[in-house]
């Protein structure tokens, strides 16, 4: 489907170009008049992400740090697209460049609303956003495989050429946003030991797996910005490492635009690694192997940068750095902000509408959450439909919001529907009871303003703000001595502010109140409207919470983002008061929530006296985006620092399973998570199983229509679902061997690619013919794809290469793709032109070649052998031939 979107490029008008800038023609060479300008320290100053004003140049302030993986990451209402390894599960690339689109526009319109503010330093304000993630999800134990397009080199190639392109709008020349592909390259984990392992991998991994998708990215893409990662690979630290950014990247790619480091990379050089003698030293070795833009973390509570940028300017001045070397990057830098039209025009007004959470995006949301929606098991019970009178819906995701929105985002979940919600929705003629699950794994949702009351009875909490004395000490250097002051330091005796507040829900990217941070107390009453067990805590990184008349909780998670909350767990009636006080002690970013969950004290015995009647069984299980994550100091029974140690659902979710087979009903798996989950039992024992990821804004409302049969499931596993760790190498080997669909030798529970429909197709025979003079110029493919079911429908055709047996070969390899939607009896012919590259595998050496002998090829709705219709033929490359790098 194709949702109609306003041109980014509207939302900018033209302004008269600086004197400096009228007389050189292009982005390079304006940049270079600008920097020619510059002194040494307003060069340095300029390398940092936080990027200040040169007033006398009229350059204005900077900031390079934007995240946008599904959606814009810095306003609360901005549109919260499926998480990314969802959108890979659509199988549908130009579905996603719509998203991408979707993205910049609200975006662009957030840009230049903060402009326009006075905060242009904000996160978020700029237009050059550090998105999409392109590494491979190589091992489902990878917290932060959630962000990726999954396993596939190929899969994930199409998929970030898609965003990339989408983002950044039809001239990379002039483009609305940059988009930043990360993390360059072959990070995929653990996180517990990002910023000191050294990867010890092949050449053939790397070209094979590891570079493919950047390369897209980069070549086909044109991406205007590439982030390097935290780890070593090889022995040299991935932002100063020469074979990835100069051989690679701007030399065999001839990539031309910035390189930005992930945040505290370049700090790790030296501090991490023990690469560099020093900072000063590790900073030098960055910026000559090709990086331009670091992420210094300390920036996000300086708003005056020079001084991290220290380190480059006395790089010059000891002689470690020339001037030359420092120019060429901060000339990129300019360049890429020329480019972007920010020194020729000013923003435009706001546009009315909003663009933000438009009618338009939110439908868009919606048509790829249904998209991403993968039917794994039917035997028949769905679509439910009109078949059913009465439905028991169970378990503890089953009325959860925040599991909606997956991570990188603010997006607030007081307004996301819930699974119930959509189910409700879909299926008002029937009769749902729910019944909430015991104490499980999961987060919780915020305590909405309809529960919350101030002391004299208004919607909301009291809420004081008070800023931390003045020590005496001098200003800490470091954003981890930022953060350990502000843990030690004393809040004042009086606030400075206090006011209402609907909810207590502060993200650690919103703009503080408290800009040298403080302690925020928020002290109301909880009001349910439903009686029953609940937990109610605080999320935060320090502070405390006290509920009614029980001892107060304290609560200290350290610096991370991805913490669970500290639940008190407590019996409440509905309509009535029930007093309580949360504290948070934070730096000048913010981070806390209120949070609760009903959760019942006898499960088992709820489910089944829901169940009782009941004409099946719906039970939403998984995980959720905290659990699995970036670098976190969480320690839970299957995770472990934001990775995940066990494949399993938790326990109390198995448990609930069997009870709810034990009931004799039908019974309908929903599974929510970022990876692979073990699937074997519900494989087994249930009649239906969804694979749901972190579906968005409009989640709850797509499973609802999936369910019920207004939504057909066509999405496909974009990583392999194994049965469980033993059947992978260790985390810490990166070599592809034993991993993924293209080298695991095992049998997965559900294979790459499978996925199942409520209509059915078949294909009529392949033809390949050469693209070129010759086979080994590549291959055009053809097939007649026929819906012979009842139902309209999605298909996604697949075309997967066999190659001639030789070293370092995959088993198997997809190579094309298509998303197509037909109503039933009709036919259509697919086309797939299988370039030179297409045919190529790489020799365990590295080198890239496309090898004589004969191939095989399958066009299908899976791989082949998986049961789901296809075709399978074969074709034959008598001349061998190697391809560029």
């Amino acid at each position: 489907m194709k949702i109609a979107l306003p041109l980014v490029a509207g939302l900018l008008t033209s302004a008269a170009t600086p004197a400096f800038a009228q007389s050189a023609p292009s982005p390079e060479q304006r940049a270079e008049a600008i920097v020619a300008k510059m002194t040494l320290e307003e060069k340095a100053s300029q390398l940092i992400n936080s990027s200040p004003a040169i007033p006398r140049l009229d350059l204005p302030d900077y900031q390079w740090w934007s995240e946008a993986l599904h959606g814009f990451a810095f306003l609360p209402h901005a549109t919260n697209f499926p998480e990314p390894i969802g959108l890979a599960a659509s199988f549908n690339a130009p579905l996603l460049k719509q998203v991408a689109r979707a993205i910049a526009v609200e975006g662009v319109e957030a840009s230049t609303a903060m402009t326009a503010a006075g905060t242009p330093l904000a996160l978020g304000a700029g237009r050059t956003y550090w998105s999409p993630n392109i590494n491979i999800f190589r091992d489902p134990r990878w917290g932060r495989g959630q962000e990726t397009y999954g396993e596939d080199p190929f899969l994930t190639a199409q998929m970030g050429v898609a965003y990339v392109t989408g983002l950044q709008g039809p001239n990379p020349d002039a483009p609305a946003i940059i988009a930043t592909p990360k993390h360059f390259a072959v990070h995929s984990g653990p996180e517990s030991t990002r910023h000191t392992a050294n990867v010890t991998i092949s050449l053939h991994d790397m070209r094979d797996t590891y570079l493919p998708a950047f390369r897209a990215a980069v070549v086909e893409g044109r991406a205007g910005s590439v982030m390097c990662a935290y780890s070593a690979i090889n022995g040299q630290p991935a932002c100063a490492n020469t074979f990835l950014m100069r051989d690679t990247l701007r030399q065999a790619w001839g990539f031309k635009g910035v390189v930005v480091s992930d945040c505290g990379a370049v700090r790790d050089i030296f501090s991490a690694h023990k690469y560099a003698s020093d900072g000063v030293a590790g900073s030098t070795l960055a910026v000559r192997a090709g990086m331009d833009v670091e992420c210094a973390t300390e920036s996000l509570f300086d708003r005056n940068s020079f001084g991290q940028s220290l380190n480059y300017v006395n790089a010059v001045k000891s002689g470690k750095l020339t001037t030359a070397e420092l120019d060429k990057a901060v000339v990129r830098g300019l360049a890429a902000r020329i480019r972007l039209g920010l020194l020729d025009r000013i923003p435009a007004s706001a546009p009315a509408p909003s663009t933000i959470n438009s009618p338009e995006h939110r439908a868009l949301a919606l048509a790829v959450a249904e998209q991403t929606m993968v039917l794994l098991k039917n035997d028949g019970v769905l679509p439910l439909g009109s078949r059913v009178l009465k439905v028991a819906v169970v378990g503890p995701l089953a009325n959860s919001r925040r599991v909606m929105r997956g991570n990188y985002t603010m997006r607030e979940t007081a307004d996301l529907p819930s699974v119930l919600d959509g189910l409700k929705a879909a299926m008002p003629g029937v009769q749902f009871t729910y019944a909430p699950a015991g104490a499980s794994l999961s987060d919780g949702d915020v305590v909405p303003t309809s529960a919350l009351q101030t002391e004299d009875g208004q919607p909301g909490v009291t809420v004081r703000y008070y800023p931390f004395k003045p020590d005496g000490k001098p200003a800490p250097t470091s954003l981890m001595d930022k953060f350990m002051r502000a843990m030690a330091a004393t809040p004042a005796d009086i606030p400075s502010t206090t006011r209402v507040e609907p909810l207590i829900n502060y993200e650690v990217f919103t703009q503080p109140l408290l800009p040298d941070g403080g302690r925020v107390v928020a002290s109301g009453y909880l009001v349910p409207e439903v009686s029953g067990t609940y937990r109610v805590g605080v999320r935060t990184i320090t502070g405390s919470f006290k509920f009614g008349d029980r001892p107060e909780v304290k609560i200290q998670n350290g610096f991370n983002p991805s913490v669970m909350p500290v639940f008190e767990t407590v019996e409440m009636e509905a309509g009535k008061r029930y007093p309580f006080t949360a504290a948070m002690q934070v730096p000048a970013l913010h981070f806390g929530e209120l949070d609760w969950q009903r959760i019942s004290s006898q499960p088992d015995a709820d489910l089944v006296a829901a169940a009782k009647g009941a004409d099946a069984i719906i039970a939403v299980v998984g995980i959720n985006s905290t659990l699995e994550s970036e670098e976190s100091s969480i320690k839970l029974p299957g995770f472990n620092g934001g990775d995940r140690t066990s494949l399993d659902l938790p326990e109390d979710q198995l448990k609930l399973l069997l009870a709810a087979k034990g009931t004799g009903k039908p019974l309908i798996v929903v599974n929510m998570s970022g990876s692979a989950i073990d699937l074997d039992w519900a494989k087994t024992n249930a009649n239906a199983i969804v694979q749901a990821w972190y579906p968005g804004e409009a989640g709850g409302v797509a499973v609802g229509r999936v369910v019920a049969g207004l939504a057909n499931p066509a999405g496909r596993l974009p990583v392999t679902f194994y049965k469980d760790v033993s059947q992978l190498p260790a985390f810490e080997d990166y070599a592809m061997k034993g991993r993924t669909y293209r080298y695991f030798e095992g049998k997965p529970v559900y294979p790459f690619g499978y996925g199942l429909s409520y209509t059915h197709f078949s294909y009529g025979p392949i033809s390949v013919k050469p693209r070129g003079s010759s086979m080994s110029d590549g291959v055009v493919v053809e097939s007649q794809v026929t819906n012979t079911g009842a139902r309209a429908g999605d298909e996604v055709v697949q075309v997967y290469l066999t190659f001639p047996s030789a070293p370092g070969s995959p088993k198997i390899a997809l190579r094309g793709f298509q998303r197509l939607s037909l109503a039933p009896g009709e036919k259509r012919r697919v086309t797939f032109e299988l370039s030179q590259r297409d045919l190529s595998t790489v020799s365990p050496e590295g080198k890239i070649q496309v090898l004589a002998g004969r191939y095989m090829i399958h066009v299908g709705g899976s791989q082949p052998g998986d049961g789901l219709p296809g075709q399978s033929g074969t074709f034959a490359v008598k001349a061998p031939s190697v391809l560029a790098n």
